[in-house]
């Protein structure tokens, strides 16, 4: 693989690193957080979703934008927003204007991800893309590395507000090596017009159904504006995919789900996608709030996951050429799901050398069954449609995880009132059904992987 193959997914992953970074920090430093600003620890999840709703929300407008202005200069301006974004963050000094500015950080992070894996799909051959994917992995592998190390530091020796402001030289050098490295290549197909209905549908809907599931049980508003809000979601999604049918430039070509292994990649690994989301947030509160750990202490613990997922780029090449896609990601959700499972059965005294190494196997697994999804979805994508690929798959990632943190503090809310009476106190026997529910819907994968043929993908293998 050439040096300018292997620094092109590096380079665009950069928006991946400063994300995974930001919210691995932000997950080790909750507990800080709440008591700074005085609120419950798990009402903070407003601040997560708030950020993965924008991201969600605003993404359709990342295919179009680089179309029209160029995808290298919309990466740059969009990590640039990011940045802001972050010191904006790191100025808040209550609940509604941290989750304010995390919807204005998540408009700098729709366009970032969606534009890099576009970038990189058009100047990588698709016979190097599963070396590609495979480095394009490691610059976030080392932000969730990194991430709850320094989110332990940050809070033990100075305020949270720095977990923020961390993010703005990153984001410069990720700026500076966009412009060194990345060639602004463009498909020779007319600009289509924005589709404004279009955009607005897909905001309303994906807005209406998470506030509600968000609002959902938690005496925020009264339950009937919930469901409400629900109905006006789901009616304005189901508008879409009608107007969608009829209009030839919607904002988004949902006819690209008609290819099985986009498909798959898009719908069946939604239920793992909904763990990913839950756990990194579950598992700095369990380790601080259940059993007493300090924010390093937990950061220290949890950083082995990143440590396993990082060690996916070593075997994966050998992995996939060894086994067909299929059977890979038979295997790894199978022992995702058990491993997630086994997480329930932490305990205050369980060692922390056996925690250390069960997180970091689970990362292990976990990450090989994403690279291998990730890459088997956009095999049969032809370029003209990659944009809308691309952007598809990234909101679908993103309302996956919005939806397991939302789930993981749902399940673990429920838990603390059965066991005490008060959601409002947290112990560590609150967060063992949580890891168990998580760990089963994982399967709910398989369904979709079982269908995939033997050969499917195998021109990348």
């Amino acid at each position: 693989m050439a040096s300018r193959d292997r620094i092109i997914p590096i380079v665009v992953a950069v928006p991946l690193f400063l994300q995974n970074l930001d919210t691995s920090i932000m997950a080790t430093a909750l507990p800080s957080i709440a008591n700074s600003l005085q609120v419950q620890p798990l009402h903070l999840n407003l601040a997560i979703t708030s950020y993965l709703l924008s991201l969600a929300v605003f993404l359709p407008l990342s295919g179009w934008c680089a179309e029209r202005f160029g995808a290298k200069r919309v990466f740059c301006c969009a990590i640039a927003f990011f940045s802001i974004g972050s010191a904006l963050c790191g100025a808040a000094n209550s609940l509604p204007e941290l989750v304010m500015f995390r919807v204005i950080q998540g408009l700098g992070g729709a366009m970032m991800v969606p534009v890099g894996r576009l970038i990189l799909l058009r100047n990588v051959p698709k016979q190097l893309m599963v070396a590609a994917m495979v480095w394009f992995t490691v610059p976030p592998t080392i932000g969730r590395m990194i991430g709850p190390l320094v989110g332990g530091a940050i809070v033990t020796m100075t305020s949270w507000r720095w977990i923020f402001l961390i993010n703005i030289p990153f984001g410069l050098l990720g700026i500076a090596l966009a412009m060194g490295f990345i060639e602004d290549q463009r498909e020779d197909t007319p600009l289509q017009s924005f589709d404004v209905l279009g955009f607005v549908l897909l905001a309303v809907g994906l807005t209406g159904l998470l506030s509600a599931l968000e609002t959902a049980g938690k005496s925020l508003v009264p339950g009937w504006v919930s469901w409400a809000v629900a109905g006006i979601g789901l009616l304005s999604l189901s508008w879409y995919y009608l107007h969608s049918g009829r209009k030839a430039n919607a904002i988004l070509d949902l006819s690209i789900l008609r290819y099985r292994a986009y498909f798959t990649s898009v719908v069946g690994g939604t239920p793992l996608r909904i763990a990913i989301g839950a756990s990194p947030f579950l598992l700095p509160l369990m380790l601080q709030l259940g059993f007493g750990l300090s924010p390093l202490a937990s950061g220290t613990l949890t950083v082995a996951t990143a440590i396993g997922s990082l060690a996916t780029r070593t075997i994966m090449q050998q992995v996939i050429h060894r086994f067909n896609f299929r059977s890979l990601l038979l295997a790894t959700t199978t022992l995702c799901s058990l491993l997630y499972a086994s997480y329930s059965l932490f305990k205050p005294d369980t060692p922390h050398v056996l925690i250390f190494c069960t997180l970091m196997l689970g990362g292990l697994i976990n990450s090989m069954g994403m690279v291998a999804l990730q890459t088997l979805g956009f095999s049969a994508i032809p370029k003209p449609s990659m944009s809308h690929a691309t952007t598809l798959s990234s909101m679908a990632q993103q309302l996956s995880l919005s939806f397991g943190v939302t789930m993981g503090a749902g399940l673990v809310s429920a838990a603390a009132w059965y066991h005490s009476g008060n959601s409002a106190v947290l112990e560590a026997r609150d967060f063992s059904p949580a890891f168990v529910v998580i760990g089963m819907m994982t399967l709910l994968s398989l369904f979709f992987f079982a269908r995939l043929g033997p050969d499917e993908g195998a021109e990348l293998r």
